[in-house]
């Protein structure tokens, strides 16, 4: 069994700054050297397996299994999700209902600004609160970029929505997960992110048509914003505090959609916004979309009603939902699936104080629950739809293997960066990060909002980022005489920030709008809108920890 060092140089800056250095070797080869995202992931992975063995001390074996082990997480669910959605919108392309499907959006309203509240804050934080894991931006993005945004506007914005949701995404899976490491109540719980994330699905609406349209251009529509925004924070709030974090997202979202769909029969904005370009940038992307990406009429349209349209997006979002109950995915299970214990892995890594408690062996098991998983919902809702529009089952066939070849090196970029993320997260360098982080002392309530942002940026998961760092949270807060549910809530409420940065969903990102090798120039675009919007978390943890009347906020 190999125990793990936080501190191995002796300095804890100087061993901080050696666990930072994979994920800025990511960072950097993306944004400022332009590699190709799977290039950079790969040598990311290289970079921290050589830092966790000759720094950190980890066998360079068990490494190289923990990074396997990332690689196979990677690949399923995440992978096995992206792959299946594209599979979906290339149906819907190649025939043209997917043009019809963008007139269809552009019959509720014209306006490319209400078309991104509907589409990726609305039907984007259903998706969301049904499957989590990459479906919502997978999603979003394909749609938005079959409207006609361009490229970075497609991506960067389906990025930017896709953040109040997140927290209870995946039926509340993040919110269960804390809970279950911080031995926390899980109605404390969702009532206390319930607390803090509804200024954020105020905010985010705002800001998402400002990041679009520019401060002119959000001013002209903001009844629109305020009823979304509004519409979805209510139920969120009550919702998370009367009934539990399991169908908050779902609620919320179906809730907001129809009130601004209502809203816009009553009400139009006095300028009709057409640009499908970002306002405060000079925005090139739609110069780099390769031949074919936008979704084409295809046949003759004219006698494809919308219902038969929207039909596979409508059997997708029930067939994301059936997959998403507990007692359905449990059924599935038992019908078949395994789990296997990485061989020098599972249990042979210890974390130790002050991490934990007290010293604790760290599980490495692969579950292979394929049947289960969230992809293979969307794979029935494909196969589904696609005979449903007249597809036979030998040009499914041919259509998927072309998916595969055109998502190859997504692919090849998700199992890499999970494997840095598994690797980190083994080797106990996020642990050395999370501990910097814990020596800010009254400053605490900031950075360990941050500490959450971070978890989810390095791991693409706020359900992660909670497991992660959810105990150190609690033994963080109650040595510093912070309410321990607050701490916990905030780094679920403080990571749902970081979702837009994470590799993971850039990649994500790039492949639903086919802008590939650009993952780089979408980090640069929301790395600003990230770090300022879990700064204002940070802030609204800090009232609720030091100041009346937030104070009374706090679930006692």
């Amino acid at each position: 069994m190999w125990q793990q060092v936080y501190d191995p140089l002796g300095s804890f800056a100087l061993s901080t700054l050696a666990a930072g250095i994979p994920v800025a070797v990511l960072l950097a080869a993306l944004a400022f050297f332009h590699m190709k995202a799977h290039l950079a992931a790969g040598l990311a992975l290289l970079v921290g397996i050589g830092i966790a063995s000759l720094v950190f001390g980890m066998p360079v074996e068990m490494a190289g299994k923990a990074a396997g082990y990332g690689i196979a997480a990677g690949l399923f669910p995440i992978g096995w999700i992206v792959l299946n959605i594209i599979f979906l919108h290339r149906l819907t392309t190649l025939n043209g209902y997917f043009k019809v499907l963008q007139n269809s959006i552009s019959g509720i309203t014209e306006d490319r600004r209400l078309q991104l509240l509907l589409v990726a804050f609305c039907f984007g934080a259903f998706f969301e609160g049904a499957a989590g894991f990459g479906t919502p931006v997978a999603v979003t993005g394909a749609i938005l970029i079959g409207l006609g945004f361009s490229p970075l506007a497609a991506s960067g914005l389906a990025l930017i929505a896709n953040t109040a949701p997140v927290a209870y995404g995946a039926l509340g899976a993040p919110v269960i997960a804390l809970s279950a490491v911080t031995g926390l109540d899980l109605l404390s719980l969702s009532a206390m992110i319930g607390r803090q994330l509804p200024f954020f699905s105020l905010l985010v609406p705002f800001w998402l048509i400002w990041a679009f349209a520019g401060f002119r251009g959000m001013r002209e529509i903001w009844p629109a914003i305020l009823v979304a925004g509004v519409s979805f924070a209510v139920p969120q709030f009550l919702v998370s505090n009367y009934h539990g974090p399991w169908l908050v997202d779902v609620i919320a979202s179906i809730v907001s959609m129809g009130s601004l769909t209502l809203f816009l029969k009553v009400w139009k904005p006095k300028k009709i916004w057409t640009s499908t370009a970002l306002v405060n940038r000079h925005d090139t992307s739609m110069n780099d979309i390769p031949p074919g990406a936008l979704a084409a009429a295809g046949n003759d349209t004219a006698g494809i009603s919308m219902v038969r349209a929207w039909a596979p997006w409508v059997i997708l979002s029930v067939f994301v939902f059936i997959w998403g109950i507990p007692v359905f995915k449990k059924m599935l299970d038992a019908l078949w699936a395994f789990t296997y214990a990485v061989p020098g892995l599972d249990k042979m890594v210890v974390k130790m104080p002050p991490v934990v408690g007290k010293p604790s062996p760290e599980a490495a098991v692969f579950n292979f629950n394929v049947l289960s998983m969230a992809g293979t919902g969307i794979l029935v809702s494909a196969i589904t739809a696609g005979l449903m529009m007249g597809y036979s089952i030998p040009r499914m066939i041919r259509e998927y293997w072309e998916t595969i070849k055109l998502v190859r090196y997504s692919l090849l970029t998700i199992c890499a960066m999970f494997g840095v993320g598994y690797l980190t997260k083994y080797s106990g360098l996020d642990a050395t990060l999370g501990l910097a982080f814990a020596h800010t002392g009254v400053f605490y309530p900031m950075f360990g909002t941050l500490l959450g942002w971070l978890g989810v940026a390095l791991t693409g998961s706020d359900t992660a980022a909670n497991v992660l760092f959810g105990s150190l949270q609690r033994t963080t807060a109650e040595q510093l005489g912070l309410p321990p549910v607050l701490m916990a809530a905030a780094n679920s409420s403080g990571g749902v920030m970081g979702k837009m940065i994470d590799a993971q969903s850039i990649v994500v990102a790039s492949t639903a709008t086919k802008w590939y090798g650009h993952e780089g120039d979408i980090l640069r675009y929301v790395f600003f809108h990230s770090i300022a919007l879990a700064v204002l978390v940070g802030l609204l943890i800090t009232l609720q920890a030091y100041v009346s009347p937030f104070t009374h906020m706090v679930v006692r």
